[in-house]
């Protein structure tokens, strides 16, 4: 994986939406108006994709689109627009715990007969399938922990201490060969794909990019601090147990060393920061700003919601022996010809 400083090229629009934003960040054309956002699905491809867009011009951009749009009036508004129909979505259809400490301690519940995708690919998983997981999951995995920085600015004492420390090891510990964007961009060569930046954003389903979104909605909004948070912590609880699975996935079907070893040290890791999380920085936010606790949960169980979407859509499709992609993977192992239907 190398540094693109161009970033990647403008994704395919799904729809009005996600056509009308690409078009205004190529310099032409009118942009949604907020009637056209609010009667749009919020978790449907159009909607999520125009978002997604929005959201990367505060990371790497678009090959050919001004950095000065990031902070473009017009493209603001029409992101709030966007933002607003996603969570309020995202509110109504969530359920959540009573407490941090029942959402929480939901996380640190083990099911004895797991269904969910870890424990597939770990059981019954092929190479393709393992293929197309990395592919969907590298929009994250390929700025892991970047949405997360934005919360450091918002915290103070504890919880921005422990915060601070645990995003250190994401970010390699000061090792540039260690970054687990890096590693990640590692296991995907071990897979024969495309470790570009962005390049997997056309494959990518609307399920997908809602947990993306939803990161860099909490990230960017201070108020949502408290989410941010809450979605932290469940990533950190649960990445341990359900790296191991997939750790054990790589080695069943010999995906690669590098392959192996994101998740092996995620294994390790996490278990470490799941305590950091859970007593430091949890525990600090809350000493100081008791009033967001309802956040937290909010950002605890938003993460499970749509983690749960996203894996339903995963498994109906392998199930039924389809692909999960909107697009098909070049050189990749055997993939069904047919991919995912568009929502």
């Amino acid at each position: 994986m190398e540094y693109d400083r161009e970033g990647p090229p403008l994704p395919t629009p799904r729809g009005p939406l996600s056509g009308a934003v690409g078009a205004r960040l190529r310099g032409t054309g009118p942009l949604p108006d907020p009637e056209a956002v609010a009667a749009a699905p919020a978790y449907g491809d159009d909607l999520q994709l125009a978002l997604y867009q929005c959201y990367e011009l505060h990371y790497r951009g678009f090959a050919g689109v001004s950095p000065g749009l990031e902070w473009d009036p017009d493209l603001l508004r029409v992101r709030a627009a966007l933002e607003r129909r996603f969570l309020e979505a995202l509110r109504a259809g969530t359920p959540v715990h009573e407490s941090v400490a029942d959402a929480v301690g939901a996380l640190l519940v083990e099911p004895v007969h797991g269904e969910g995708v870890s424990h597939f690919l770990r059981d019954e998983g092929e190479l393709w399938h393992l293929c197309e997981y990395a592919a969907q999951r590298s929009l994250y995995h390929l700025k892991e922990a970047d949405p997360h920085a934005w919360v450091l600015p918002r915290l103070w004492g504890r919880s921005k201490a422990a915060m601070a420390a645990v995003e250190f090891d994401e970010y390699g510990g000061g090792r540039a060969d260690r970054v687990h964007a890096r590693l990640f961009a590692d296991l995907m060569t071990d897979l024969g794909l495309d470790t570009t930046y962005g390049a997997h954003l056309d494959a990518a389903s609307a399920a997908c990019l809602a947990t993306v979104n939803m990161m860099s909605l909490f990230g960017l909004h201070r108020s949502l601090r408290g989410a941010l948070v809450g979605h932290f912590a469940a990533v950190e609880i649960t990445s341990s147990p359900g790296s191991r699975r997939l750790a054990e996935a790589m080695r069943r079907t010999g995906a690669g060393p590098a392959a192996e070893h994101f998740y092996d040290e995620h294994v390790e890791a996490d278990a470490v920061h799941e305590q950091i999380v859970r007593h430091e920085v949890i525990d600090g936010l809350l000493e100081q700003e008791p009033h967001l606790a309802a956040d937290v949960v909010f950002g605890i169980d938003a993460t499970g919601h749509l983690e749960d979407r996203f894996g339903a859509e995963l498994l109906a499709h392998w199930r039924a022996g389809r692909s999960s992609l909107r697009t098909p993977l070049p050189a990749a192992p055997r993939v069904p010809a047919e991919t995912s239907h568009t929502s």
